[in-house]
């Protein structure tokens, strides 16, 4: 009983701590996702690079001497215009044709290779660190967790909540909304859908940059950081069901433990492996993943 006691304690519950803060960040890479596939019917590939941007602006503001917690507040700013500029000169573009969906998921990616070339242009194939914030640990029944990856959990849960709230009970919510659910309908009440479709891409990458910020100080920043995170992302929304956010939050916990739980016994190299064999597992279970679309939650 004792030696089941310690283990707890000492070897399970550091996992489930490093498991909710990784996972807080990828319901936030997901939800933002979600919500662009919810509302335009895109599959951005370029999420994980929008994701790295973030953590190097975050970088570049603390070099000049921004304190952090202004560079949390002005990367999801500096993201959001980029996310809107990309949408309305990219997006937009081949939005309205017959093959859409080809073609909006090919542009996506071929912008993903040319922002990670870029970043590795200007700021080298390196990895770059950032300081943690928040030194220290609070002590819990002996155990010591980092008020870092507290505050990241906190951070992230509360950012969560605040989408939920936008979109489900404010009335820009309620118009997001309509405009997911019948685009022709909702123009013709004079809502300036192509704006609506703008600046909700433009969330979904504030959102992704807000990942990058609060991880740049648990992780390395470098130019190809996003590439393995954004399939976890996409698994997330898969499982969840895509467009769903109550969906993306639930699979993004649930597969980040099962990912940080499961390294205690397997090899690292299994990870990705055990989390599309779950997202298959789910999809042979439930093609449509786990919940409904945007307008459903």
């Amino acid at each position: 009983m004792a030696e089941a006691l310690e283990w707890l304690q000492y070897v399970l519950a550091p996992q489930v701590i490093n498991g909710a803060s990784l996972g807080v960040a990828v319901v936030l890479m997901a939800l933002g996702l979600t919500i662009i596939f919810g509302l335009l019917d895109v599959i951005n590939m370029a999420h994980g690079e929008f994701y790295a941007i973030g953590a190097y602006a975050a970088v570049l503001l603390l070099a000049i001497g921004v304190p952090f917690w202004w560079a949390l507040l002005l990367t999801p700013l500096f993201m959001a215009v980029i996310g809107y500029a990309a949408e309305r000169t990219l997006i937009q573009r081949v939005f309205h044709s017959k093959d859409r969906h080809t073609l909006t998921l090919l542009l996506t990616f071929g912008l993903a290779i040319v922002l990670e070339d870029v970043l590795k242009i200007f700021f080298g194939a390196n990895p770059l660190r950032i300081e943690t914030p928040i030194g220290g640990a609070i002590e819990v029944f002996g155990l010591f967790f980092p008020n870092y990856r507290l505050f990241v959990m906190g951070m992230g849960s509360a950012i969560v909540a605040a989408v939920w709230i936008f979109i489900f009970r404010t009335r820009v919510g309620a118009i997001v909304r309509a405009a997911a659910f019948d685009r022709h309908m909702t123009s013709s009440l004079g809502v300036p859908v192509n704006t609506v479709y703008a600046l909700t891409f433009a969330l979904g990458v504030a959102l992704a940059g807000i990942a990058g910020v609060l991880l740049a100080p648990i992780y390395s920043v470098f130019p190809t950081m996003g590439r393995d995170f954004v399939l976890i992302a996409f698994s997330v929304v898969i499982i969840g069901g895509m467009g769903s956010i109550k969906g993306a939050v639930i699979a993004g916990l649930v597969l980040t433990q099962i990912q940080s739980i499961s390294s205690l016994y397997i090899s690292p190299v299994w990870s990705d492996p055990l989390l599309f064999g779950c997202m298959v597992l789910v999809l042979m279970w439930r093609p449509r993943g786990l919940f409904g679309r945007l307008g459903h939650g």
